[in-house]
């Protein structure tokens, strides 16, 4: 291998060949006649510390070195079936996409500093010159611990080590109008007035690459106890194997006869794109903002923030479409209601939502790990929460029920056992959900986000936290005694006080606990 020239690329919530910084720039080098790497190493890892890879030990007399990736508050998984699956199609699109411009994708388990050291060692013992590692930045706690972890590894092979900005978000980095995270308005509305208007906020996206490096002729394996599997099948059966399908419940819900997921869609950029496609030919798009608060069907909301969770599509390229859309400029929707006619309620009301999984995000940059305290952001130790772990029987039972949707209101347990089945629940009642275990029955509100965390196909760890920090009161929201009816919303078609749609879950807000609300 004497010559080569390795660039390591690691993956991970940016899980896209189109509109990748990365990749864009990798691209441009290579077709230049002199350039400073011969070879391309995509890697993405499973990261043990989020998701249980013990399903990869490569035989049963083995044992994994790493902890069950269990959650702190309730000890549930932390990823289960349904986003594992969601995940690794993922994972498997956009190693198809770089095989076909070039390149690939290996597959490893373990934790990313580890990784990365393990490949390092075994470069330099081949002769191989690594040029540099390259990662986009994250605003996550375990997520920053990951990055250090990677350049720690980097300079001691003094190697370069590179953080490229997260452009999967609707307002750039660069353009966000604030000098640091401190700055950030603890309400929504104040941040949304200070990049309005939205329509011209973000930038354009970024060339496709065209060519990228092959990958090294040799290329370090798994390191052992495990085994990569090589197909996607096998990927998602090692990712199932530890996680039992009950996930502790003793009387797990059911599926109902002829029942039907509300969210039947693959994981992966390439869906990701037929799915924008179709909202906006069949006129959802259009029709959003009064839609949106629905509850049944594929449809009433976009249904994206899954795939913006995981980066296989950005908010801007989500823009793109709107853009074209309202001006005519491609096929694309000739014939739907609003075609090249400018922006209309239904597509301004998705860019406004698109807008709070920015804002979330940057609430996370700003308040670190507070986003997982049970005080929140707001730092409150005045509430007296009743915790799953403590000795009241009481408090087991009802979160007991809680998860198995059998609270006894028919409109939070449709809701739960929904989402135990298909690792989806729409944004109105998410809400509905989270203010009944904080606000109703004073349980400690990390109990559902974790849950969350574990079932939902489109987890993101901004929004889910921020949104259950806000309808729980410790979070961002200027009322803190907000409470939501379950009963009466049960009887009402939309929720009180024009509450946001389901895109603080399905575009904007992120898809988890609670979602984004509108205005206050």
């Amino acid at each position: 291998m004497s010559g080569s020239r390795v660039l390591i690329y690691l993956l991970r919530r940016d899980l896209r060949v189109l509109d990748n910084p990365v990749l864009t720039e990798i691209s441009k080098t290579f077709q230049q006649s002199q350039h400073p790497y011969t070879h391309l190493l995509p890697i993405y890892v499973f990261a043990a510390q989020q998701i249980e890879v013990s399903g990869f030990l490569a035989s049963g007399t083995e044992r994994s070195p790493f902890p069950e990736a269990r959650s702190q508050a309730g000890g549930f998984w932390r990823c289960g079936h349904h986003r594992s699956r969601f995940l690794a199609q993922s994972v498997w699109d956009v190693k198809k996409s770089l095989e076909g411009v070039g390149s690939g994708l290996e597959i490893r388990v373990g934790m990313l500093g580890q990784v990365v050291k393990h490949l390092l060692d075994t470069f330099k013992d081949d002769g191989t010159e690594v040029v540099g590692i390259w990662m986009t930045e994250e605003e996550g706690v375990e997520e920053k611990q990951e990055e250090r972890e990677v350049k720690k590894a980097a300079d001691a092979a003094q190697t370069e080590f590179r953080l490229w900005i997260d452009e999967k978000y609707y307002v750039d980095d660069r353009d966000v109008p604030l000098s640091n995270p401190s700055e950030l308005p603890d309400i929504y509305t104040s941040y949304r007035k200070r990049v309005e208007p939205l329509r011209d906020a973000p930038r354009r996206t970024l060339p496709s690459p065209v060519k990228l490096p092959p990958l090294p002729p040799i290329v370090p394996p798994q390191s052992e106890p495990f085994t990569i599997p090589q197909d996607l099948e096998g990927l998602i059966a090692a990712l199932h194997k530890p996680i039992s399908p009950a996930l502790g419940l003793s009387k797990p819900p059911s599926m109902p006869s002829k029942a039907a997921s509300a969210h039947p869609f693959t994981g992966g950029e390439t869906p990701g794109h037929d799915r924008i496609k179709h909202l906006v030919t069949c006129g959802s798009m259009t029709t959003y903002k009064d839609t949106r608060n629905g509850t049944l069907g594929p449809d009433f909301s976009t249904k994206l923030s899954a795939y913006l969770a995981l980066g296989c599509i950005t908010a801007r390229q989500i823009h793109a479409y709107l853009v074209a859309f309202e001006d005519g400029t491609t096929a694309l929707g000739k014939g739907v209601h609003g075609y090249g006619k400018g922006e209309n309620k239904g597509t301004a009301a998705v860019r406004f939502e698109l807008l709070w999984r920015d804002y979330f995000r940057l609430a996370t940059r700003k308040f670190g790990p507070r986003l997982f305290r049970v005080s929140g952001f707001k730092n409150d130790t005045k509430i007296s929460w009743r915790y799953a772990g403590g000795r009241d029987p009481k408090t087991k039972e009802q979160v007991q029920r809680f998860l198995e949707g059998a609270t006894g209101n028919g409109f939070i347990d449709a809701s739960m056992r929904e989402l135990f089945l298909t690792g989806y629940t729409s944004n109105r009642l998410r809400q509905n959900v989270a203010s009944f275990l904080a606000k109703h029955l004073g349980i400690d509100w990390r109990i559902g986000a974790e849950w969350y965390e574990c079932l939902l196909i489109d987890y993101d760890v901004s929004s889910n936290w921020g949104n259950w920090q806000y309808n729980a009161g410790v979070g961002n929201d200027p009322r803190e005694t907000r409470t939501f009816n379950p009963v009466k919303q049960d009887l009402v078609p939309a929720l009180e006080d024009g509450r946001a749609g389901e895109e603080g879950a399905a575009v904007g807000g992120g898809g988890d606990g609670g979602e984004a609300p509108e205005e206050d």
